[in-house]
């Protein structure tokens, strides 16, 4: 057995890039479990740029206060985390304090990840200490002053942040309770999808019910049956967070590279404990706001906008085809209270997951070259409000703030 688990670690230490080898068969076994940590973290989705090597630095995160970048967390000595402790690492996950005492910011999920568990932690360590070594330094804090002084993280993390590890709910099944080990912590879900306060805080009580990101909105993911996933089974949540589509939706934006860096990679086991998990978070009242007039101007105006222009691929009904174009009609992230995503959509296209399951990436093209703010608004407006669709009318001064 302790064969076989050295055998496969080398296996993944080849798929990752890494040089350094185990040195025992316990070791082995840390570090295979640490790989798989490092996909549900999603490690790869932010401290890897395109075309870069892995876990070298990532793109700026433009976030309310200004810019942050990834670090480098290989195990370069000057540029990344070879200096490190596992100790360090383990605080720095967990309590948000890194290498000599720094502060981190919470755009390092720490908030989430302290409640994942030591030996998880630990274990993530192990894997990333194989990971090649790549010497690249990165400016991480960009923030303007006064953002920039980290130790007004003492006050931030007093204000928002409590430490400790997930407790399970004895109430609850053990696949419910892995799946909210998962979504709180490890998955750090709510760190996309959770509204946030005016620090940047989750606000409480309305965990994973929708919030804007990097202009995309990272839509409600709750039971909610008008706009979460409550209308949605099991196994199509698994569907999409396993293939990046399903009947009802195809991942872009920042959900593109979660599914493809993270989901995809999860056990069937784990996305069904998500999915369990997901059904049963609380989303508020599901009742729809009254829909905009069919005799409305922009919506007559947005008619002939999407019978030339979109039913070609989703339909004059809006029931799209399925994993190639997402239906509309019916759809939760068309009726979100923010147009965000369908605006980024629309004005600048998008390109769908990649995965092993489902090697075929959907693509949607920009249309902002051929539609000013007015007709955008005008044919998002309608295709919120339509077959039985019911949303916010789109303005075009919403339009023209994403150009």
């Amino acid at each position: 057995m302790k064969t076989l688990l050295l055998s496969l670690t080398l296996s993944a230490l080849s798929l990752s890039g890494s040089l350094a080898l185990a040195q025992a068969p316990d070791q082995a076994d840390e570090i295979i479990r640490g790989r798989y940590q490092a996909v549900l973290t999603d490690c790869a989705a932010c401290h890897t740029a395109p075309g870069g090597k892995p876990l070298s630095g990532g793109l700026p995160l433009h976030t309310p206060f200004g810019d942050l970048v990834p670090p480098n967390i290989t195990p370069d000595k000057e540029t990344g985390i070879g200096d490190w402790t596992k100790e360090e690492f383990r605080s720095a996950l967990k309590q948000g304090v890194g290498h000599g005492g720094k502060r981190l910011y919470p755009a390092m999920p720490y908030p989430a990840y302290t409640k994942m568990s030591d030996m998880d932690v630990d274990n993530l360590w192990s894997y990333i200490r194989t990971v090649e070594p790549v010497h690249n330094a990165v400016e991480a804090n960009q923030l303007p002053f006064p953002f920039n002084i980290r130790t007004a993280m003492l006050g931030w993390n007093m204000l928002n942040f409590t430490p400790g590890d997930f407790k399970p709910d004895p109430g609850k099944s053990e696949q419910w309770n892995r799946g909210a080990y998962i979504v709180q912590g490890a998955g750090h879900c709510g760190t996309c999808h959770t509204p946030k306060n005016l620090t940047g805080a989750d606000k409480d009580g309305v965990a994973l019910q929708g919030a804007s990101l990097q202009g995309w909105y990272a839509p409600n993911i709750t039971s909610n049956n008008h706009i979460g996933i409550g209308a949605w089974s099991d196994d199509e949540i698994v569907q999409y967070l396993k293939t990046g589509q399903n009947s009802h939706s195809i991942a872009s934006g920042p959900m593109r590279e979660a599914v493809q860096e993270s989901t995809s990679m999860m056990t069937d086991g784990d996305l069904k404990a998500i999915a369990v998990y997901l059904k049963s978070v609380d989303g508020g009242p599901d009742d729809k706001p009254k829909a905009v007039a069919a005799d409305d101007a922009h919506m007559k105006a947005g008619a002939l906008i999407y019978h030339d222009t979109c039913s070609a691929c989703h339909g004059l009904e809006g029931k799209g085809a399925s994993q190639l174009f997402p239906a509309l009609a019916g759809s939760p992230l068309v009726q979100q209270p923010s147009a965000e995503t369908l605006t980024h959509l629309v004005l600048y296209g998008s390109q769908g997951a990649t995965t092993p399951a489902a090697r075929t990436t959907p693509a949607m093209p920009s249309l902002g070259w051929r539609l000013n703010d007015q007709q955008v608004a005008n044919v998002l407006t309608y295709i919120r409000n339509s077959w039985g669709n019911a949303a916010a009318a789109v303005a075009p001064a919403d339009v023209k703030d994403k150009r």
